[in-house]
């Protein structure tokens, strides 16, 4: 018998460490191999940790709520045959840089504490400590980007920007962008407590909303417009097509691909919606990834990302969001899934409401909120004068950061998701 670590696995990029929830498995448990067995939190998303051994757990080496670093063993299984994964195996597996000793600790102590609210542009994948370090040093974004990692996939590690400042000798720092404010945690309200009330504690998940939404309340002034849409033509495409597509393809056709669609044409007619702010500089992004804001079965909410949906089909975007969605409500997205949105679409309407006002997600700059398609009466305008008709109507409300988009730029944008939608071709292929 040989004993096989099993080792905590890459979860994608910037993500260096997770927390573990539950072991699915007790000391002693008999697992196969791609059994998942223990399930896991980082800061985007809740996954399980299958096997790719089959044996005994003989020792869980962490426990709940611990905290545990990529490549750092998580329990011992004991297996058939010789070898495992022995210590001299272990030696080609990257390790978490040593922590920093008690004097580092102290004169980054605060700066670390602020650094986890300061964003920087999304192709930076700094850990807590590196930007702590960088924002105590007044490193600018540009700097970072000169250092030359050494981590994992290039990944600047605490040796490497220390060793930057110290080359930096007594030379000034170079003007550093200002980066933005730090913003607190959610504040915690006291709210009197009576007689029969029952009090819930927030869970890992919802901590983490409620502090993402308080710093992007708190980083963009809001700026809301709205528009009402006939979608007829969406709806008898859609009626048209999708017992169709779904016995072809066994996918669901929704009409989020449809909308999704629409959102990627016009970010192609006014791409400085595609932006994100850093200081003061406006990041154009190459790539149109959309976020896809999903409720969860426990009710929290997170965001998959259809990464370079202007370079899919309907057919391709159909499928990634039901492969998305389905991933989202069962607990298998990874965390490089909810990483790189450069603009997200909510779809308030399948909740039966008609309209909504979305918090636009950091680092973003706008946000588009999807209503409820109800059949009403609407003026038409024809060849033989006005008429009243039974249309397909919804509205529509696209919320932007008024820090970079005016109401001509949010206003022209919704304006242009408007027409496509309005205008949808129903000799459209699929």
């Amino acid at each position: 018998m040989a004993e096989y670590k099993l080792l905590l696995p890459s979860m994608g990029e910037g993500v260096m460490e997770a927390t573990i929830i539950t072991w699915l498995f007790n000391e002693g448990d008999n697992v196969k191999e791609d059994d998942s067995v223990v399930e896991i939190a980082t800061d985007k998303v809740d996954s399980d940790v299958p096997t790719p051994v089959s044996g005994k757990i003989i020792k869980i080496l962490k426990q709940k709520d611990e905290v545990a670093k990529v490549g750092e063993a998580i329990a011992i299984l004991e297996i058939e045959g010789e070898g495992g994964n022995t210590a001299s195996e272990e030696v080609k597996t990257e390790t978490p840089a040593a922590a920093p000793d008690t004097e580092t600790l102290k004169t980054i102590e605060e700066p670390l504490q602020a650094a986890s609210t300061v964003e920087f542009s999304g192709d930076l994948y700094l850990s807590p400590l590196v930007k702590s370090i960088a924002l105590q040093e007044n490193i600018s974004e540009s700097e970072l980007k000169s250092i030359k990692g050494s981590g994992l996939e290039g990944r600047i590690t605490k040796e490497d920007i220390l060793a930057y400042v110290s080359n930096r000798g007594s030379q000034p720092a170079q003007q550093a962008a200002p980066v933005q404010e730090a913003v607190p945690k959610a504040p915690v309200s006291t709210v009197s407590v009576a007689a029969g009330d029952e009090i819930i504690p927030m869970d890992r998940m919802r901590k983490i909303i409620a502090e993402n939404m308080v710093k992007a309340k708190h980083i963009a002034p809001h700026v809301t417009s709205f528009i009402e849409t006939d979608v007829t033509n969406v709806v008898k495409w859609r009626n048209k097509h999708k017992d169709i597509f779904e016995k072809r393809e066994g996918e669901k056709l929704t009409f989020m691909p449809i909308f999704v669609k629409a959102i990627v044409k016009a970010i192609q007619d006014f791409p400085m919606i595609n932006v994100s702010i850093s200081g003061e500089n406006i990041i154009k992004k190459k790539n149109i990834n959309i976020g896809m804001a999903t409720a969860l079965p426990d009710g929290n909410l997170i965001v998959p990302v259809i990464k370079n949906a202007d370079q899919l089909s309907l057919s391709g975007l159909a499928k990634a969001i039901n492969d998305l969605a389905y991933r989202a409500r069962n607990k298998k997205l990874r965390p490089e899934d909810t990483q790189g949105a450069t603009y997200t679409i909510s779809n308030v309407g399948s909740f039966g409401n008609l309209m909504g006002t979305p918090i636009i997600p950091q680092p973003q700059v706008a946000i588009l909120a999807i209503g409820a398609i109800v059949k009403k009466p609407a003026v038409l305008e024809t060849k033989d004068g006005d008429v009243i008709a039974i249309r397909q109507l919804m509205f529509m409300s696209h919320s932007y950061d008024h820090r970079v988009v005016d109401g001509s730029l949010g206003g022209m944008m919704l304006k242009h998701v408007h027409d496509y939608l309005q205008n949808w071709d129903l000799n459209t292929e699929i």
